[in-house]
């Protein structure tokens, strides 16, 4: 286990919120860079205008042309959640908007690779395609761009991420990342991206005339992409993801969403964007990692609450497969780690992980997984049909792996086939053969752009909480300031406790009761903790870093404190 250090954030001296918060609470706001009360306002008309977007105007003419003159029309997606609701979000608006001749593609992850290829273009073709629309991808899709130009059709790109020094040659872009974009949230996920250039269509169909549908019954689907995908709560994402949150806490979703509450077991009046992260992005992501996005998509397109509830028990069972898969690879890279850790004093800046028989679909998961244990940047590979080894990475705040990637090819160039990503997540494609070297290369870069202290893990904490604050009023409250997540941390408090009880439930979770401040006594969950050190009844007190939550049991509400990082004190 990697070094953790826990620290608390020092006070502002003014978090400038003219508002009747607590103190604390204004602290916290202020920390996650709320500097005014008008910031809390969540509502939809906070939101900026889609005209900031560079070239959704020309994009969205061509969309309107399309609809009008009855074209056939392709979305094209990407195999995650995010992929997976920008394409339902476009199909599902244009279908409402009178489109009659609509396909969608998703690459396969394992047949297609990523994007708008010539591969899924020529697809494209074969359904007859007049206009291509891509979501979620095709800011780096030249060759496909090419083919489609090449072949008479026009691709108007709409994506997030970010574009290399040169961009597609497509009819139109509309990608907040662009140069000359003055669109001010640079971390909107791809469906929100797809949401806007919507918003630009409607209001073209509205000036000739046309009814058009009232876009907000689709926010549930902006919510679920923006969380799923994980990227910054910025002020955007967080109005988007509220007013998506409040549709589904209101019953007003699309039967996709409600079967997938229910099978995943969660209540819709209480749902927080933490169940949109945890619960229902991975059941969609699932079918992208194991089989075909098109089961998520079509779970998000289903009008009647049957045909959703038999695609969402698909989507479970996948999950319940992936999770299964997950297990097991994460386990024999413990393992192998445990073996490092016995041969070496200090683990390596960085680990390269591989195994012949893992699954080139949980490959993320696992680098992410292992990251988090050991707090260093992850490179796992599995084998592909094709021979060569396909790599995920996962970094550490200090290491920008796209960079350190680009670092080995420039030194050495027959290593690496194909890599790209950004700071925090990459992949790439090598041959077995240079897998050792290309180790070797890796390691000895990461050896010299970290420091020992960005190898140890360092929680922040908002403070130490008295027993007034351990009670369900101020859990509320934090609960009523969100959606919190990426960017937007939810709050932690570190503090000593009594340990009155514990003991193991499920496999590996502890169950506790703690006493607090002032003689409160509180429930405590720590989840997958090492079986070999605890439960401990010898442990009377421990130092705990933790989140607070309500917990909703047999009718009864009461506060219970989620242990991310826990210490025996004696």
């Amino acid at each position: 286990m990697a070094e953790v250090l826990i620290k608390r954030h020092s006070a502002l001296a003014n978090p400038h919120l003219d508002s009747n918060l607590p103190p604390l609470v204004q602290q916290i706001l202020a920390r996650r860079g709320i500097q005014s009360a008008a910031q809390l306002d969540l509502s939809t008309k906070r939101l900026p205008h889609f005209s900031l977007f560079k070239g959704i105007d020309e994009a969205a003419e061509r969309v309107v042309k399309a609809l009008l003159s009855d074209q056939v029309i392709c979305v094209c997606g990407d195999f995650d959640a995010d992929g997976a609701t920008s394409t339902a979000l476009m199909i599902s608006v244009l279908r409402a908007m009178g489109g009659k001749r609509l396909h969608y593609i998703v690459p396969n992850r394992f047949a297609d690779g990523y994007g708008l290829s010539p591969a899924v273009v020529a697809q494209a073709i074969s359904l007859g395609s007049e206009l291509i629309i891509t979501v979620d991808s095709g800011i780096s899709c030249h060759a496909g761009v090419n083919a489609a130009i090449t072949a008479g059709v026009q691709v108007v790109i709409t994506d997030h991420h970010l574009p290399g020094a040169e961009l597609p040659p497509a009819h139109a872009i509309v990608n907040p990342n662009q140069p000359g974009c003055s669109f001010p949230s640079k971390a909107i996920a791809g469906v929100g991206v797809a949401f806007y250039l919507l918003l630009a269509v409607r209001q073209k169909l509205r000036e000739q005339g046309h009814a058009t549908p009232n876009l907000a019954e689709w926010l549930d689907l902006v919510a679920l992409g923006t969380v799923a995908d994980v990227v910054k709560l910025d002020d955007t994402n967080r109005i988007l993801v509220q007013q998506g949150l409040q549709r589904i806490r209101s019953g007003h979703c699309r039967p996709g969403i409600q079967a997938l509450l229910q099978v995943a077991g969660r209540e819709p009046q209480r749902l927080q964007a933490s169940d949109l992260g945890f619960s229902l992005g991975p059941r969609i992501n699932a079918a992208g990692r194991l089989d075909d996005m098109a089961t998520g998509i079509e779970c998000l397109l289903a009008t009647e609450l049957s045909d959703a509830l038999d695609l969402a028990q698909q989507l479970d069972e996948f999950n319940r497969d992936r999770r299964s898969i997950e297990t097991s690879m994460r386990e024999s890279a413990q393992h192998y780690v445990a073996e490092l850790q016995r041969e070496l004093i200090d683990l390596p800046p960085i680990l390269v992980l591989h195994q012949a028989g893992w699954h080139q679909g949980v490959v993320g998961l696992v680098a992410g997984r292992m990251k988090e244990q050991v707090h260093r940047p992850v490179i796992a590979f599995a084998p592909a049909d094709d021979g060569s080894l396909k790599g995920s990475a996962r970094s550490i705040p200090g290491l920008h792996i796209r960079d350190l990637l680009e670092r080995v090819h420039s030194l050495h160039p027959q290593l690496i086939e194909r890599f790209g990503g950004h700071a925090m997540a990459a992949g790439l494609t090598l041959q077995p053969q240079h897998l050792d070297e290309f180790t070797h290369a890796v390691t000895a870069i990461a050896n010299d752009w970290l420091s020992v202290e960005q190898l140890t893990q360092t929680l922040w904490s908002d403070g130490e909480l008295d027993a007034s604050a351990l009670q369900q009023p101020f859990v509320e409250l934090l609960e009523g300031l969100g959606p919190w997540g990426q960017g937007f941390a939810e709050p932690r408090f570190d503090g000593e406790f009594t340990v009155v009880q514990q003991r193991l439930v499920g496999e590996k979770h502890l169950k506790l009761v703690l006493e607090g401040p002032d003689r409160v006594m509180l429930d405590a969950i720590a989840f997958n903790i090492d079986v070999a050190t605890w439960p401990d009844p010898t442990v009377q007190r421990i130092h705990a870093l933790y989140a607070l939550q309500l917990n909703h049991f047999r009718g009864r509400t009461s506060v219970q404190l989620q242990l991310e990082h826990f210490v025996a004190l004696r």
